[in-house]
Parts: structure tokens; C-alpha cells; sequence
């Protein structure tokens, strides 16, 4: 199968990335840092020497960046099977005190980026009549907390839009899934000091994301919530 994902070069994005490389699957990967894109395809192509992954730096910020991302994307193959639309960023604050500007950055990277990708590779899988979309949307998505402010927001947003797309694709067989993960170990985690044994493991996402994508045709799982064991932070 033919797999697009975004942010893919660290985090959840790399873990479900190599999840469906090792597969056997086509991986179609980009994120804004070509070197460590590039770092990210030679270590899974070291990893498993028969993997096929294809790479395209692009900054999903940016309209320009995705259209230019989905036009490579269909230059490079006839059709797409799954579609995850991991690109995301976390700034802390509270709607009274965060610097001017962050909504609208928020908007941009997590969900304008979902939608427009989106919008630009579903005429494909709409004809095909076949694919499965997954956002990456976040337990802030369903649960406010105090310093989420505008992150939470744009999560609700991208868990409202994953609801509305779920009712429009299912004339076309297209499977939609909101992916609703706790606190998980990655990066953004290292230095934090927290105990790794305390949130969830980034590959725990990639396994549920694959056997999602692996039920009957006749099967849609519409939300994957996980937590840590503990809970919350």
C-alpha cells in the first residue's frame, strides 16, 4: 500500500512511518527539516534494506508548502491508500497571556495543514472509492486543561473536522479516524524530566494506527483515545 504521512521525521510521525515501512508498505514522508528527513529514510532503509520510502521536505504551515507537497505526491503514484496527518506543534499559554499570534500559528500547522492536504489528495482516493485518512488530533482535542489556550483549540478543531469528514467519505468507502493520544515519549518529552515508564510510548500510537488501517473493509474504527496507564499529567 501506498502510505502518505507528514511530520514523519521524529516523534509519532517516524514511529508510524517505520511501523508501515517495515511492513513492506511505500512510505511517502515529509516534514520542514530535509537533513533529518534524509536521516530518517537512511536509518529505516538501514533498518530494513527492502523498504521503499520516498521523501519530500515541505512546511505544512504554509498552503504553497502542501499544495507543492501534494502535487509531488500524486506525480509519484497512481493512488493513495492511507493518509496520516501527523504535522502538529504545542505552544503552552492560556488564551489571556500567550503572545499575539499563536492562535493563528496553531491553526496553521494543525489544522489548516490536515485540511488543505486533505482537500488536495481526496479527489484521488474519492474516485478510487477506497482509502482511510487519520488525523493526529490529541486528549486536548476532547479534554481543555489550564495552558493548553490556543493548542486545545486547534485540536478541537481538527477532531471536529475528522467528525464532519467521517459523515462525507462514507458514500465513498473512505475511512476516516481521529487518533486521540495522552502524553507519549518522544522528543519534545527528553529533558522534561519525566520518568519515560510514566506516559506511553510512541510506538504504542504507530501499532494502533496499523491495525486500524488493517480491519475489513467493512470495519471503521472512528477514534483511538489512548492515556498513559496512570493517567494524565
Amino acid at each position: 500500500m501506498n502510505i502518505v504521512i507528514t511530520g514523519a521525521s521524529k516523534g509519532f510521525g517516524k514511529s508510524i512511518a517505520g511501523r508501515y515501512a517495515s511492513s513492506g508498505h511505500h512510505v511517502f514522508l515529509c516534514a520542514r527539516n530535509l537533513d533529518v528527513l534524509e536521516e530518517t529514510r537512511d536509518e529505516m532503509i538501514a533498518a530494513w534494506p527492502d523498504a521503499r520510502v520516498s521523501i519530500q521536505a515541505a512546511d505544512l504551515s504554509k498552503k504553497e508548502d502542501i499544495l507543492r507537497f501534494a502535487e509531488w505526491i500524486k506525480k509519484e503514484t497512481g493512488n493513495i491508500d492511507i493518509l496520516i496527518n501527523n504535522a502538529g506543534r504545542f505552544i503552552p499559554g492560556s488564551t489571556f497571556n500567550e503572545p499575539e499570534g499563536t492562535l493563528e500559528e496553531m491553526i496553521d500547522t494543525n489544522l489548516y495543514s490536515a485540511y488543505h492536504l486533505t482537500r488536495a489528495l481526496l479527489p484521488g482516493m474519492m474516485k478510487q472509492k477506497k482509502g482511510h485518512i487519520f488525523n493526529m488530533c490529541s486528549i486536548a482535542s476532547i479534554h481543555a486543561y489550564t495552558n493548553g489556550g490556543a493548542y486545545s483549540i486547534s485540536k478541537f478543531a481538527l477532531q471536529g473536522f475528522s467528525k464532519n469528514l467521517r459523515e462525507e467519505m462514507k458514500p465513498y468507502n473512505i475511512k476516516v479516524t481521529s487518533v486521540i493520544p495522552g502524553a507519549a515519549y518522544t522528543d519534545s518529552w527528553k529533558g522534561s524530566g519525566v520518568d519515560p515508564k510514566r506516559i506511553m510510548e510512541a510506538d504504542d500510537i504507530a501499532d494502533m494506527i496499523f491495525a486500524s488501517s488493517m480491519l475489513s473493509p467493512q470495519a471503521c474504527v472512528e477514534d483511538i483515545i489512548l492515556r498513559p496507564l496512570a493517567g494524565d499529567l
